[in-house]
This record gives C-alpha cells, sequence and structure tokens, in this order.
C-alpha cells in the first residue's frame, strides 16, 4: 500500500532577505517530503528578493510569490499566505531560517502518528554565516499547555512549528507588528487544548544583528500587550505570567 502524503503548505513571510532568502527556500527544495507548497509573500522589500522569489517561481509550480505594494508586516503577510494555502498541514519558515532535509518527513509522520494537531520541534542556533553556534534548544518532550506557554515555561521557534488544519480548522494571525506567531499559538492551544515538543533539532534559526526578536525592551512591552489585549486577562494573572517571563527572559540569556 502507498504510503499517502498530505499536502504541507510553507507560509514564509519576506522583507530586504536577500541575504538568506535564497538558503531558506533551498532547504525546502530539498525536502525529502514529496508533497508540498511554498507560498512567499514579500512585504514591499525594497532590496532585490523579489527579483529572487520571482527566479524561484517561474521555475518551480509548486512556489507561489505574492507582493504587498506597502509594508504590511509579518502577520498580515503571513495571512496572505494562509488565505492562499491548500494543504492540510500548514508550516511556518522566517526568510532567514532554514530546515533539515528531513524536517517535515519527521515531524509530519509524527504527528499523524499521534493524531496530535500543533507541533514544534527544537532547533539549532546559527550566526549570520549560518555556522552552526553549538547552541541546541530542547524543549522537554511531552504535551504543551495554555499556561505553559504563558508563562513562558516552553518557547516556540516560529520556523519550527507545524500545524494539523483538519484538527485545528482555519485561522489566521493577529495584526501584531510582533509577537504574532506567539500569540497565534496561544489561540491554537486554547481552541484544540495541548501542542506537543517533537525532540529533535530540525531548524536552523538564524541570529542577526538588529534582530527584531532579540530585542529585549521590544519582547517584554510585546509580552505585555498580549496578555491584556490578545489574551484579555485579567491585570493579576497577566502580572504574575508577566513575572515568569521576565525570570526565564533573564536567566536564559
Amino acid at each position: 500500500m502507498t504510503e499517502k502524503f498530505d499536502k504541507v503548505s510553507i507560509i514564509m513571510s519576506t522583507f530586504n532577505s536577500l541575504a538568506y532568502v535564497g538558503e531558506a527556500i533551498e532547504s525546502v527544495l530539498t525536502q525529502s517530503y514529496p508533497n508540498w507548497e511554498l507560498l512567499i509573500t514579500d512585504d514591499a522589500s525594497t532590496d532585490n528578493t523579489w527579483q529572487l522569489l520571482t527566479f524561484y517561481a517561474q521555475r518551480y509550480d509548486n512556489i507561489h510569490i505574492f507582493l504587498n505594494e506597502q509594508n504590511l508586516g509579518a502577520a498580515l503577510s503571513r495571512n496572505r499566505g494562509i488565505d492562499q494555502s491548500s494543504g492540510r498541514y500548514l508550516a511556518f519558515l522566517d526568510a532567514d531560517d532554514s530546515w533539515q532535509k528531513d524536517k517535515l518527513m519527521e515531524q509530519v509522520a509524527f504527528m499523524r502518528r499521534h493524531q496530535i494537531p500543533l507541533t514544534c520541534t527544537s532547533y539549532q542556533v546559527v550566526d549570520e554565516q549560518g555556522n552552526n553556534l553549538g547552541l541546541v534548544d530542547r524543549l522537554p518532550r511531552g504535551e504543551i499547555g495554555y499556561d505553559d506557554l504563558l508563562k513562558k515555561r516552553v518557547t516556540f521557534g516560529c520556523s519550527t512549528v507545524v500545524v494539523d488544519k483538519n484538527k485545528t480548522g482555519y485561522f489566521l494571525m493577529p495584526d501584531l507588528r510582533t509577537g504574532q506567531d506567539y500569540a497565534t499559538w496561544l489561540n491554537i492551544i486554547k481552541r484544540v487544548g495541548y501542542a506537543y515538543h517533537y525532540p529533535q533539532p530540525l531548524t536552523n534559526y538564524r541570529i542577526t544583528p538588529g534582530s527584531i526578536s532579540r530585542n529585549k525592551l521590544n519582547k517584554a512591552q510585546r509580552q505585555w500587550q498580549i496578555y491584556r489585549q490578545q489574551e484579555q486577562l485579567g491585570i493579576m494573572r497577566s502580572m504574575i505570567c508577566f513575572i515568569h517571563y521576565a525570570y526565564r527572559a533573564t536567566f536564559r540569556s
């Protein structure tokens, strides 16, 4: 009996990503998983990112590209891809990250075997040039609940996540300039009850100077905004969760 490979729709947003996006796309092209589509939205780049995306889209009929006329942010750019996707599974890949060749094969098989709605994986950290920094984020294997994510007991790398839409239903990311992925995972876990960690480092997470995700003040402000506005937590619960977040942010540095 031939194994069924449900389609995976890979969502990517780019903005002035010429230095890295080719490597990200090549890591998709070399995936051992055979049934995928890559949907890339360029968020009004001012470098030659769009020209490079066009090069790939003209050569591969499962790469689809979209261009925002003005910069809208990662959330709305990803949502454009999500809205055009046709796969059962949604995977997310940031334009400056890349995947190991068996990333989708292993992760989707794991989700199918255990009927899991959302999984993340471990990841290895690389520098601007792609050199392995020898740091691997290893989350404790097992179920991840809403409270775990609220208090940052665990952290999902966006490029590690795969979602089974048959189990989560349709969703879009909230229109936040930062932290939209975190807010999305919170919303999905509230809906389905849990996520699960697959404990293999199948993603290369790139650290770049000035990365918005590495600015600790911005992250703290965003965290509070998500507690109060997105999740609509009361002031006391928000403060308790923020203390947990701040403690872990300090001692994981």
